[in-house]
C-alpha cells in the first residue's frame, strides 16, 4: 500500500536526485521534520516494498517503480500549482505549500479533469516544468544560473527553486519572480552580486543566486 508518508518520501528524493543532491537518511530527516529512526523505519519500508534501493554508503536511490509513483505525485504537484495561480489566482510564491498539502487529496478523475483544464506543457507559477529537470537539462535548454551569470547582461528569470518559502518571499520582496526582467550590474569579490530588478538595486548571496535560473542573456555593450 502506498501511503501519503511514502508518496512524500519518494517525491523529495526524486527532487533532490534532479538537483544532483546525494540522498541519505539525515537529509530526509532534516526535509521532513522527522527523527533519524523515523526515517530509518521508512526506509525500511520502502525497500521492503521495492520502492527504493539504500548503498553501503548509505545513500538512497529510486528504483524504476519508485521513480514511477514520484513522477506521478510530482506531475499531480505541478498541476494544483497551476491551479491555484492560474484559476485562483493564488500568489506565486504561496502555491508550493498549499499544494503540498493538496495534492494526496486529488482523485484520478480530478487531476485528468485538471490535465485537461490546464494541458501539460506550461510551467508552474515558479517557471518549472511538470517534469522534474537536473541542471544538465536546464543548461541544455539554454539556461543559466544567476550565479554563473555574466555581468553588464540582461536576463529574463526562467524558473525559481520552489522548496523554500523563506527563499521565494525574499526574491519577491526584492523584483525577483519568474518572468521578471534583470539587469545583472557587476559581481562582487565576496560571491554575491548586485542587480537592478523593477524593486531597484538588490544585492544578492550564493544561497538565493544558486536557485534562480535565467534565460535570454544579453549584454550591455553590444
Amino acid at each position: 500500500m502506498i501511503t501519503v508518508s511514502k508518496e512524500d518520501y519518494l517525491k523529495s528524493i526524486l527532487e533532490a536526485e534532479s538537483e544532483g543532491e546525494t540522498v541519505i537518511s539525515a537529509r530526509l530527516a532534516d526535509w521532513h521534520k522527522v527523527s533519524p529512526p523515523a526515517v530509518t523505519m521508512a526506509l525500511r519500508r520502502l525497500k521492503r516494498d521495492r520502492l527504493v534501493e539504500v548503498e553501503k554508503n548509505g545513500e538512497v536511490r529510486l528504483t524504476a517503480g519508485g521513480r514511477k509513483i514520484a513522477r506521478k505525485l510530482t506531475l499531480r504537484h505541478h498541476l494544483i500549482e497551476r491551479m491555484l495561480a492560474e484559476m485562483f489566482g493564488m500568489e506565486w510564491w504561496k502555491v508550493h505549500d498549499e499544494a503540498e498539502r493538496l495534492e494526496h487529496a486529488v482523485s484520478p478523475d480530478f487531476e485528468a479533469k485538471l490535465l485537461a483544464k490546464l494541458g501539460s506543457g506550461g510551467a508552474c507559477p515558479h517557471g518549472n516544468l511538470s517534469e522534474v529537470e537536473g541542471a544538465v537539462s536546464r543548461r541544455k535548454r539554454g539556461l543559466v544560473l544567476l550565479a554563473d551569470a555574466e555581468p553588464d547582461s540582461h536576463y529574463t528569470v526562467s524558473g525559481i527553486y520552489e522548496r523554500d518559502r523563506q527563499l521565494l518571499e525574499f526574491l519577491e520582496a526584492r523584483g525577483i519572480r519568474p518572468g521578471a526582467k534583470l539587469h545583472l550590474l557587476e559581481r562582487n569579490y565576496d560571491q554575491t552580486v548586485t542587480l537592478s530588478t523593477a524593486k531597484g538595486t538588490v544585492s544578492l548571496g550564493p544561497a538565493a543566486t544558486r536557485r534562480v535560473w535565467l534565460s535570454n542573456g544579453v549584454s550591455s555593450k553590444r
